[in-house]
């Protein structure tokens, strides 16, 4: 961060000179005075914070120990086309001493030109000043193997090989099954069992994960990504021929060992910013403009039946959290008091009212509270409460994955296939919410929100 923040500094000053003589300002006579000493520090100081909060939005300052240095500067051109053409349409599209539109490529070429060389140079500086630590055995990573065969041996002797440009230090493995190959035990010592996964993770404060299993453990594979849902140790998995020909396999490093790598960051730094930004204004936006909404909806609840206007609940929302979620009560009074029961098509607890309001979602409505509070995202898996997700975890243990990310007031899941009635339609339902966390983006937000409003419009909720 601060090789980027020198460069853009840097490149800025320069660039104020070049553009005087661009311009034909450096006439014979010219003095450079304390005031525009000011003016230039000032704003080269504004520009390189443009610019410091740009890479970070774009996620450059993420998994910094992993960088290469080529990868660096083809992003770098890439982001500096971005920024320079920001900074022009900002800054530079009105300036009074351009007088033809020559001028105005000149000066927008030669800025995009001196912050790209000029950064590039003190990145590659930093991007090498971290590999020689990691090379050097400074900066080094606990890993265990998950696996104990024969492919596990050979995985180790793979990643000795590459363990000084990774900076992975193998500190041991972790058996699966009861074939635990005589060379690998030779030289590692054995940790636990694959289900002390996360405990070890903690007490051995481990960061990276291979899991090197024969291609056909689907099934076990899946119940230790499960096991490791949570943990902040990055994991890998070794992949197959298969994988590798449906192109699911990316190497990171020219020097690396192939493999899967398990996505942690689900969105890039600006999207989360920019969901977030978008859930609070979106919601702050609704509550003031729907008043009208809110009151009248209030008003029939209330005439309905009699009882509270609003209904609150525990539900388990990111990370395994725990909230209270509202809405505005669409059943009688003491509709569980024989204990938690999903509601159904024709539940007779359901007022008259309230199963209106739940064909055109009204009911949901007070959860805008809810987004603006943290609690909830605009778009998001449905959030359950831990008496439902008990029975869930039994038959799907993958549920877990649905707190990466907050709850949402729609889904895909609730879009693609509507209200479960029963834990068995929850398991159904749950293949669309986690295919939305793995292709989460604000494109996928705003699909599903526009086929939610198609759902209310059409009166298809329930």
């Amino acid at each position: 961060m601060a090789a980027d923040f020198v460069g853009a500094l840097l490149a800025w000053m320069a660039f104020y000179l070049l553009r005087k003589y661009l311009l034909g300002e450096l006439v014979e006579g010219y003095r450079f005075t304390s005031g525009e000493l000011f003016t230039v520090i000032g704003s080269a100081l504004m520009i390189a914070s443009f610019w410091l909060i740009l890479y970070t939005l774009i996620g450059e300052y993420r998994d910094i120990f992993r960088k290469s240095r080529l990868g660096e500067i083809i992003r770098l051109a890439q982001m500096s086309v971005l920024g320079a053409l920001v900074i022009f349409f900002a800054l530079l599209l009105d300036d009074q001493g351009i007088s033809n539109y020559r001028l105005y490529y000149r000066t927008i070429t030669s800025y995009f030109l001196l912050h790209f060389l000029i950064t590039a140079v003190f990145r590659t500086w930093a991007v090498t000043s971290v590999q020689h630590l990691v090379r050097r055995g400074i900066i080094a990573f606990n890993t265990l193997i998950v696996g104990s065969n024969g492919l596990a041996c050979e995985v180790h002797k793979e990643l000795n090989r590459t363990t000084r440009y990774l900076g992975l230090r193998v500190i041991g493995y972790v058996p699966v099954g009861n074939t635990v190959a005589p060379a690998l035990a030779e030289v590692l010592p054995q940790h636990g069992s694959y289900q002390e996964l996360p405990e070890l993770i903690r007490s051995l404060q481990v960061e990276q994960i291979v899991i090197a299993m024969e291609p056909g453990e689907h099934r076990l594979v899946q119940d230790i990504l499960t096991l490791l849902e949570g943990t902040p140790a990055r994991v890998s998995i070794l992949p197959d021929l298969y994988q590798m020909l449906l192109g699911s396999v990316k190497v990171n490093h020219v020097f690396g060992t192939p493999l899967i790598e398990i996505k942690q960051d689900l969105l890039p730094v600006w999207q989360e910013v920019a969901k977030r930004g978008m859930d609070i204004v979106g919601s702050v936006l609704f509550l003031i403009l729907a008043w009208p909404i809110y009151a009248f909806t209030a008003i029939m609840v209330r005439l309905s039946s009699p009882g509270p206007i609003f209904y609150s609940q525990e539900r388990i929302g990111r990370q395994g959290i725990p909230f209270m979620i509202y809405k505005f009560r669409s059943m009688y009074v003491d509709a569980e008091e024989r204990g938690p029961s999903l509601s159904s098509q024709n539940d007779p607890r359901i007022t008259p009212w309230g199963r209106f309001m739940r064909k055109v979602r009204l009911d949901e409505l007070p959860q805008f509270w809810n987004v603006v509070k943290g609690d909830m995202s605009l778009v998001g898996p449905r959030p359950e409460r831990q008496y439902y997700i008990d029975q869930i975890m039994l038959v799907a243990p993958h549920y877990r994955h649905l707190h990466r990310v907050r709850p949402g007031i729609t889904s895909l899941g609730q879009v693609k296939y509507g209200y479960a009635e029963t834990v068995e339609q929850m398991v159904q339902r749950l293949k669309f919410d986690i295919l939305y966390i793995e292709n989460m983006s604000l494109a996928m937000d705003f699909r599903v929100m526009l086929y939610t409003l198609k759902i209310i419009l059409e009166g298809r909720g329930q």
